[in-house]
C-alpha cells in the first residue's frame, strides 16, 4: 500500500490553508470594512460619526470581531504561504513570510484605535462635541496606522508574485496579477501617509485600483486551492498495448 508521508503532503496542506485563510479574509474585510465602516463612519462628519457608533455599537463590534478573524487568517497565511513557497527560495519566502506577519502586528494596533472609539462612543454624553472629536480621532488614526500596515502588505505581495515567477508550477498570470495588485497597494497607500486630504479624482482612482487589489489576492486564493501543491502527473511505468505489439513482433523476428 502507497501510504503518503506527511512530509509530501505539506505543500498541498499549505496550500489549502492559505487558500482558505485568504478567501475568509476576503469575506471579512468586505464585512467589516466594505458593510460596516462604510455604513457607520460619515466622512468629515464627527458628530454624526459618534451617533451612529453609539447607536449601532452592536453591529460596530460585530466588524471588530471581523477585524479580529482577518488577523487570525493573516498568520495563517503567513505560515501557509512560507511553507509553499519555501522549497522555490526559502530566502524569499522567510521573508515575505516576516512582512505579512510585520503587516499583521501593524493592522492589530490599528483595531485597537477601533475597540477605542467604541468604547468612547459608548459611553459619551448627547451632543459632546468633544468626545465626537476624540471618537474621530480614534478612527482617523485606526486609517493611518492601517495605511501603514498596508504599504509593508504591499512589499509582501511583490514578493510573493516573484516567488511565483520561480515556481516551475505556478502560473505567470498569478504573478502578474500580484505585482500589479502590489503597485496599487504601494500607490494608494503611500499617497494617504503623504498627502492626508483626499482629492475626488484620488477617491475615483483608488476604486478603480481595487480592482486590481482583488484580483491578484483571489487569484492566488483560488490556484493555491485548486492547483497548489498538486503533485505533477507521473508518466506511466506501464508499457502501452502498441508498446507491447512492437515488442512481440521484434522478438518475432528475432
Amino acid at each position: 500500500m502507497n501510504v503518503r508521508t506527511p512530509k509530501n503532503d505539506t505543500p498541498r496542506s499549505a496550500a489549502i490553508a492559505s487558500g482558505v485563510s485568504l478567501l475568509v479574509m476576503a469575506a471579512a474585510a468586505a464585512y467589516s470594512y466594505g458593510f460596516v465602516h462604510d455604513r457607520l463612519i460619515v466622512p468629515d462628519d464627527s458628530a454624526a460619526t459618534a451617533a451612529n457608533l453609539g447607536t449601532f455599537s452592536a453591529l460596530f463590534r460585530t466588524g471588530i470581531l471581523g477585524w479580529l478573524l482577518i488577523i487570525v487568517c493573516d498568520v495563517i497565511a503567513a505560515w501557509g504561504l512560507y511553507r509553499f513557497f519555501e522549497s522555490v527560495n526559502r530566502s524569499l519566502s522567510l521573508l515575505s513570510g516576516w512582512m505579512r506577519l510585520a503587516y499583521t502586528a501593524i493592522l492589530g494596533i490599528a483595531v485597537a484605535f477601533l475597540a477605542l472609539a467604541l468604547l468612547s462612543a459608548e459611553h459619551m454624553t448627547p451632543n459632546d462635541a468633544l468626545a465626537a472629536e476624540s471618537i474621530w480621532l480614534s478612527l482617523r488614526v485606526f486609517d493611518f496606522v492601517w495605511s501603514v500596515g498596508l504599504v509593508i502588505f504591499g512589499l509582501h505581495l511583490w514578493i510573493t508574485g516573484m516567488l511565483i515567477f520561480q515556481a516551475p508550477t505556478a502560473p505567470r498570470w498569478v504573478g502578474v496579477l500580484l505585482q500589479a495588485a502590489a503597485l496599487s497597494y504601494l500607490g494608494v497607500h503611500l499617497y494617504k501617509i503623504a498627502v492626508p486630504e483626499m482629492s475626488l479624482w484620488f477617491s475615483t482612482l483608488k476604486a478603480v485600483l481595487s480592482v486590481p487589489m482583488a484580483l491578484g489576492e483571489l487569484s492566488l486564493a483560488f490556484w493555491l486551492l485548486l492547483k497548489g501543491g498538486r503533485a505533477a502527473p507521473q508518466p506511466s511505468s506501464i508499457p502501452s498495448d502498441s508498446a507491447n505489439a512492437e515488442l512481440k513482433a521484434s522478438e518475432s523476428a528475432s
